[in-house]
């Protein structure tokens, strides 16, 4: 057979978490591999009176199509909570997507022709850079400290890269590597988009997820020229499986997102739109974050505990204020997919940080996922791969 395949296919890589994912599905895996809830905090039992409820009040609504923008009850639900972010936005600016994720696809089908520039930040979020990466873009990558991007960094790209078609941005508790974005930084970053007239593509699954510290309002927050784009989601707060997310942006932009999406897929899912909504309606969702935000920031504070008591003292690693990653940065030469490898031979499972920067180098890093595993898995976990960092 001699089928031919689009160009973009080459470049079109299977995600090294997903199939990661696979390896740790055998029971004796503790994996700090994936981004994963803890499943034990879904609600199930309010989601069975959410259903019926659905079903009994709206079913026929729920089981039909319905309009690409989304359920209105839902995007002013949305409207209204997006205002703990500082971000004021009618919900005719919102429209729901199929996760974040979706948003991300959407965002290089809107803005990318080959050759044009992504400017993201070093390391970014490898679903984003798979999303991208099949419209044949360049990628310019930002140094990163304790505050985010480097200001200064941003502007050398913007300057040396006038094709830059948006910078790709994740400010609250990044992925992978659990750092927050400063206020001034936030500020500053709209300043430059402005002056170089490049979007930004803000993507904030993690912005509820905050263990201490007051909330940084979002980058949208300082955008009065309509240049952030805003990525949002449930996954992380309430259910990844409902896949419900949502776009925010200026009138001009949703449209160009509304229309791409209905070549794509129509609209969303009518019935968990309608589930997702009627949670928020019947039950208190911030009680439910806040629960979330116990559980996952006692794993975290143990897991940060565990590492400093086991891990060699020339490994590095971030603590993270929030969200569900901390990074590990182990000394030059030694590459993380090597230690994987060992790793997995003592049942112990993570992310090598290569697959997060979209030019390469940089293997010496890797990824470990805090929310997923109860406490005794984390202590167990992270002493077995202490050990094998100790042999190497």
């Amino acid at each position: 057979m001699s089928i031919k395949y689009a160009k973009r296919m080459e470049y079109i890589k299977g995600s090294a978490i997903r199939e990661l994912l696979k390896l740790t599905e055998q029971p004796e895996i503790i994996s700090f591999a994936g981004g994963l809830p803890a499943p034990e905090l879904f609600p199930i039992e309010e989601m069975k009176e959410v259903c019926l409820k659905v079903l009994d009040t709206d079913g026929k609504a729920a089981l039909q199509y319905s309009t690409t923008e989304g359920y209105l009850p839902l995007r002013k639900i949305i409207s209204e909570r997006m205002k703990y972010s500082g971000i004021e936005i009618p919900a005719d600016d919102i429209l729901i997507t199929s996760g974040s994720q979706q948003g991300l696809e959407f965002s290089g089908k809107v803005f990318l022709d080959e050759g044009d520039t992504v400017i993201c930040e070093s390391p970014s979020y490898l679903g984003a850079l798979n999303a991208f990466k099949s419209y044949l873009p360049r990628f310019v990558e930002v140094e990163m400290d304790n505050e985010g991007m480097k200001m200064d960094e941003l502007e050398k790209a913007l300057e040396a890269n006038p094709n830059a078609k948006f910078i790709y941005t994740i400010p609250d508790f990044q992925n992978p590597s659990g750092i927050t974005m400063s206020f001034e930084r936030r500020k500053r970053l709209v300043e430059l988009s402005v002056k170089y007239n490049v979007p930004i593509v803000e993507d904030n699954p993690y912005g509820d997820l905050r263990f201490e510290g007051e909330r940084i309002p979002a980058v949208k927050h300082f955008d009065t020229a309509g240049m952030v784009i805003y990525l949002g989601t449930f996954s992380k707060t309430f259910s990844p499986g409902l896949r419900v997310g949502w776009v925010a942006a200026s009138p001009e932009i949703v449209r160009k997102y509304v229309l791409v999406k209905q070549g794509a897929d129509l609209q969303c899912n009518s019935m968990a739109q309608r589930e997702t909504a009627a949670f928020v309606q019947m039950f208190d969702i911030d009680k439910h974050i806040n629960k979330i935000i116990e559980v996952y920031g006692r794993r975290r504070t143990l897991m940060i505990e565990t590492m400093e008591k086991e891990f060699p003292r020339n490994v590095k690693f971030t603590y993270p204020n929030g969200g569900l990653f901390t990074w590990v940065e182990l000394p030059e030469g030694v590459d993380a997919a090597e230690v994987l490898k060992k790793a997995l031979e003592e049942k112990v499972a993570f992310v090598p940080g290569g697959s997060f920067y979209p030019n390469g180098g940089n293997e010496n890093h890797f990824r470990l996922n805090y929310s997923c595993m109860p406490e005794d898995k984390i202590v167990e976990g992270i002493t077995r791969l202490g050990k094998v960092l100790k042999t190497l």
